[in-house]
């Protein structure tokens, strides 16, 4: 893609947090989520700084993710205020989730984070340990008052009754969400904890658009563009994906800016191509 091909991405407004940000995010998967891979990291970084993505996630679970974007900040080459930069925790105590704040803002050489997020709620047991006395929760509000982080969120990719729960009666700024044809056949994040999201005013976060790479059918033209194009066309805030190349990158930032919506004939056409198998594809559920 040559400097006369890019055009800006979209800003759109994170919630009702009163800050915008870019229309498609880099993922901590892919290629970050490796360790020994300094090189090929920083160029997918680079090349998402380049073509004018703002929105990066991460999080201590994601291998050396948080130490590959550090390295790229700490250069000094790139404005950290044009960057909007999540990570996560998946402590389930106050203890421990503060533990991984600290650590993340130093991996990351950062004094606070744009979003901090309640990373991978799956159960109900889940939902009272971290919102109960000496829980997560605490430290994800005491480190919002402090400062330390911006705002707060859930994610949650296992049972949509969960992560509901926790939009519901939680005070949230965001949640992050599977998006892609099989949870448009399966119901439950889009059609119950998108909507309760929405009614609280939080942002909405994509993610597994490609079905962690495993809903891509060359033969079938089912190529990413597709699944970028459907997720695009939810009522969602910001999609992320993570990448393994710069192409990748540049394939990322291309759907942004040419974005049409997907009319709901083609997506009731994409969905149909799933519907046979879509309990067993959504490989990320509990079952």
């Amino acid at each position: 893609m040559t400097n006369s091909e890019i055009r800006s991405i979209p800003q759109v407004p994170f919630g009702s947090t009163g800050v915008s940000v870019t229309r498609v995010g880099l993922g901590g998967e892919g290629v970050l989520r490796t360790h020994g891979r300094e090189e090929e990291a920083r160029k997918v970084i680079e090349k998402a700084l380049d073509l004018g993505i703002g929105y990066y996630d991460t999080a201590p679970a994601y291998s050396g993710s948080e130490d590959y974007l550090g390295s790229v900040w700490k250069s000094g080459k790139f404005d950290r205020n044009s960057i909007f930069q999540t990570s996560k925790s998946a402590s389930r105590d106050y203890d421990g989730a503060m533990r991984d704040l600290r650590e993340t803002l130093v991996k990351l050489g950062a004094d606070h984070l744009d979003l901090w997020q309640i990373h991978d709620v799956r159960t109900m047991g889940d939902f009272a340990e971290i919102g109960g006395s000496g829980g997560a929760l605490q430290a994800f509000i005491k480190a919002k008052e402090s400062g330390l982080v911006r705002h707060i969120g859930v994610t949650g990719h296992h049972d949509p009754e969960v992560l509901t729960k926790c939009v519901e009666e939680w005070p949230l700024d965001s949640v992050l969400l599977p998006v892609n044809p099989v949870e448009g056949i399966l119901g439950g994040f889009l059609t119950e904890t998108l909507p309760a999201a929405k009614s609280k005013g939080m942002a909405v976060i994509a993610m597994k658009v490609l079905g962690g790479g495993h809903y891509l059918v060359s033969e079938q033209n089912l190529t990413a563009p597709i699944y970028l194009r459907y997720a695009l066309s939810q009522p969602v805030d910001v999609v992320i994906v993570g990448c393994s190349t710069p192409a990748e990158v540049a394939e990322l930032a291309q759907e942004a800016q040419s974005f049409v919506p997907m009319g709901q004939e083609d997506q009731r056409a994409l969905l149909e191509v799933f519907r046979p198998q879509a309990r067993s594809l959504a490989f990320y559920r509990g079952h």
